[in-house]
Parts: C-alpha cells; structure tokens; sequence
C-alpha cells in the first residue's frame, strides 16, 4: 500500500487542461462547469523543493513571448525538428512561415494537443528512437528551457550523436538554456555544492512532474552555464558556435555540425 501518485502522462494533461481553460470548456468540470484557473504543474526536486508553474506559457501566441524565442525563430533555416513540441507554439508559428517542421515529443497527450491546434507533421518518441526513421533535419530546436534533456555528462555525448545522425551537413542545434549560478539563495547554492561533491554538474536537477492524481518518474534535467555546456559539446562533431546571452541569465546557443 503506497499514497504515492499515479505515473502518468503528467505533462500531457496538463497542456490538455491549459488548452481546455483557454477555449472555455473542460474535460473534468469543477462546481459551476469550469476547470481550476490557472493549471499549475508541480514541479519537485529531489531535495524537496517543490515549485509551481502556471501553465498558461506552453499555449502562448507569439505576442506573449520572450525574446530569445523570437530571436530563435528568426534563425531556423530548412528542414525543423522541434524537440519537445509541447502544445506546438513554436511549431505553428514555423508553419505559417512556411517552414518545414516536425514536432517530436514523448507525450501523447501533448501531441494530442498540438495535433489539435493545428501542426501537421508529429513524432510520438524520443530523439534516439527517432534515428531509424531516415528523416534528416538542417535545425534543431531545443526551446522552452530543453537545453536541459542533455540531462548531465553521462546523457550528453548520446544525445548530441543521435542529433547528428538526424543531421544534413552543416546542420544547427539552436537552444535555449538558463545559467544557474548567479543565485545567492541557499537552497539553490547549497543544491549546487550537493550535486558537485556527488560528482554530478551543479545544475543537474533530479526532478519528478505532479499534476492532480498523477507524477512522473524521476529523471534528471540540465541547467548549465555556457562554459559547461561548452565542455559538454567538446569532442564530439558539434561546436559551440555562438552564445547569445543579453536576456541573462537565460541565453541562447548555437552549435553547429563539423565534419
């Protein structure tokens, strides 16, 4: 007997919920026919540290957005795998542009989703999965944060090899990531000092997602400094090739494909 959650697809229902708030109905009316405004995903830490999201973001119009997301968009160029497509914000806007764009994710429900508000072209998986379908990608996009599924030292190497094997010649990854270390607040300093005696990077969190009845396993996610990442891509047949950081401490990365 546990009263732990149910695993589940935490992040799909989530953007369900969103989508259903936004265009005013519910799949699970509350007293009075409406859903709990706003949806909030929960999102703990393995120390305990436990933070609340509003959802609101994952369906936002690009008038909502930050500005490294437009200055983003503004560099994709051919063929668009977009990692981690979410409820498809980035993925429509590609779109309507006329750009080529296959949103990947491992949430159905989130591909449900974006199914819903209109992409197109949608790949249920993960990144390493998606190799053996033969589709090749110029732009790889790692918006919202997604820098982060390089997960540490151990999952980088493995992932950024998977992207190469989906990449055409002269190929780009452009992601978006937040530096972690200019916070004076111990719970996050002390979580660092932790992680690096663990020999682990000092932003790599170990985290779960909570959502009504259901979580998530734990999985780890990356947040890292530019020079972190820079060791990261060392040595394998990405460069770091350009970091745009005027919006810190979140900033944008380029790498580019060698050889």
């Amino acid at each position: 007997m546990t009263d732990e959650p149910l695993l589940g697809d935490v992040f799909g229902e989530v953007v369900r919920d969103a989508l259903a708030v936004q265009i005013g109905t519910g799949r699970r009316p509350l007293a009075g026919g409406r859903l709990p405004r706003p949806v909030i995903e929960i999102i703990e830490r393995d120390d305990g540290l436990i933070n609340g999201a509003p959802a609101a973001h994952y369906l936002a119009g690009p008038e909502d957005w930050q500005p490294y997301d437009h200055r983003a968009v503004a560099r994709v160029r051919g063929a668009t795998l977009d990692i981690g497509v979410g409820a498809g914000r980035i993925a429509l806007l590609l779109q309507e542009r006329g750009v080529p764009v296959t949103g990947l994710d491992t949430s159905p429900g989130a591909l449900a989703v974006s199914r819903r508000r209109g992409v197109r072209d949608l790949v249920h998986g993960t990144v390493d999965a998606h190799v053996p379908d033969g589709r090749r990608y110029d732009t790889f996009l790692l918006l919202g944060n997604n820098l982060g599924l390089l997960e540490g030292r151990d999952r980088a190497p493995a992932l950024l090899a998977a992207l190469a094997a989906l990449a055409r010649p002269g190929a780009q990854v452009i992601a978006q990531g937040t530096d972690p270390y200019g916070t004076s607040d111990p719970v996050h300093t002390g979580y660092h000092q932790r992680n690096r005696q663990r020999g682990r990077l000092g932003g790599q969190l170990r985290l779960r997602l909570r959502y009504r009845e259901l979580r998530t396993p734990w999985f780890d996610y990356l947040v890292c400094s530019p020079g972190e990442l820079a060791t990261l891509v060392d040595g394998t047949r990405w460069t770091l090739d350009d970091v745009d950081d005027r919006d810190a401490p979140y900033y944008l990365a380029t790498l580019r494909l060698t050889g």
